[in-house]
């Protein structure tokens, strides 16, 4: 039997061959669910040489139309536009045609990948599942929050700070002499450097919500400069055989899966402890299920005189466009289950169901807007979710 390719690894292919590549997770506004639907995709700034070989000049209008093969399917010639004058300054991507839905309100929070062959040609990938969402960024090392932006560009300066970073990191990757850490140690690893160069401890109450993306940035750079490290030199000096550079590939692919499970646990755990909550991680409830976070904690959620409606049970998960149903059934006791998420974006349909089944979304403040309007103000920010937990746990 012929093994097909999934949709990521097609999309994974197309941005291996391109010139550029640019990926985001499609907002309301992008989907058509805030009324601008004939606005098209739109491409963040730094983001603007997929679309243009130069940046526009605020005060003028700017267009230019190339042809986009979709899902190796079906072309649009669509139109390559900035929008410069009274008070806009965007790029988008516009002209679909008629029956086009891959922009589609059902695909709020999908990937979108655009990838540049040349300066008239361009393929594109809608990914909607969270396995092909996930594959995607676990190949190129991305995290939720780095999307926006072209595929495999550095973005660090070589300011005082970047270069203090660097040193930092470099000293944690000369320390493990050739192993890799543990889950847990790259991630306080990648809030220790970060609390130490930038010195904002102070975020971690004042504005958890930024912090809490700034280290899971952190971390995403550390991990990047581990593998160039550690397996820079054996890439650059070739293969001696096929089977090595497919071990040596399948290796690094399958460490970037696995280490970003739990990055998102261990720096809620900061976060918390930061702000003094009461709770337990990996409580076991009602048949051996484990909630990633218990508020207060074991005792009191076993405890049946200690009120229910006091108890907090979240839910932690990179991306949750499918997999946001398993937190129903991990805590009986509470009716209300909440999900924390870097996902960016969620169909209407999905945000529906979650509500029918009492699931609340946790998101970083930045994202919420990338979310439709009508459910925004159903989902809590990081800072609102810490201050419930306190008026319910207070003593």
């Amino acid at each position: 039997m012929v093994q097909t390719e999934s949709l990521s690894q097609q999309a994974i292919a197309s941005v291996n061959k391109g010139k550029l590549a640019f990926c985001k997770f499609l907002s309301a506004n992008d989907t058509g669910l805030t009324g601008g639907h004939q606005c098209g995709i739109y491409v963040p700034k730094p983001a603007y040489s997929i679309i243009f070989d130069e940046k526009c000049v605020k005060g003028e209008n700017k267009e230019r139309l190339a042809k986009i093969r979709w899902m190796d399917d079906f072309e649009t010639e669509s139109k390559f536009t900035y929008y410069g004058t009274g008070t806009r300054n965007e790029y988008r991507i516009t002209r679909f045609g008629r029956g086009f839905d891959l922009l589609k309100p059902d695909n709020t929070g999908a990937l979108v990948v655009i990838v540049k062959l040349d300066d008239e040609d361009y393929e594109g990938w809608v990914l909607e599942t969270e396995d092909d969402i996930d594959e995607f960024l676990d190949y190129f090392s991305l995290s939720p929050a780095e999307t926006g932006r072209l595929i495999g560009t550095e973005m660090l300066s070589v300011d005082q700070q970047e270069e203090k970073k660097l040193a930092k990191m470099d000293a944690f990757v000369h320390a493990l002499q050739g192993a890799f850490p543990k889950a847990f140690d790259m991630s306080k690893a990648a809030r220790d450097i970060y609390n130490d160069v930038y010195d904002h401890m102070e975020n971690i109450v004042q504005k958890p919500d930024q912090e809490l993306l700034a280290w899971n940035n952190m971390e995403y750079d550390l991990f990047r400069r581990i593998e160039e490290i550690q397996y820079g030199d054996v890439i650059r000096s070739g293969f001696d055989s096929m089977q090595d550079f497919i071990d040596t590939a399948n290796s690094v692919i399958n460490r970037r899966k696995s280490r970003a499970g739990k990055s998102l646990e261990y720096h809620l755990e900061a976060i918390f402890q930061g702000n003094k909550l009461t709770y337990e991680p990996q409580v076991v409830t009602e048949e051996k299920k484990r909630p990633d976070f218990v508020f207060p904690g074991a005792s009191a959620y076993h405890n049946p005189k200690y009120p229910a409606d006091k108890l907090v049970v979240l839910g932690a998960k990179t991306t949750c466009k499918d997999r946001w149903r398993q937190v129903i059934t991990e805590a009986d006791r509470v009716k209300t289950k909440y999900l924390c998420t870097l996902q960016q974006g969620i169909s209407p349909q999905q945000l529906h169901e979650m509500k029918s089944e009492n699931v609340v979304l946790v998101v970083p403040q930045p994202y919420i807007s990338t979310y439709p309007k009508e459910y925004r103000e159903d989902i809590f920010s990081l800072a609102k979710f810490i201050q419930l937990v306190q008026e319910k746990t207070a003593v």
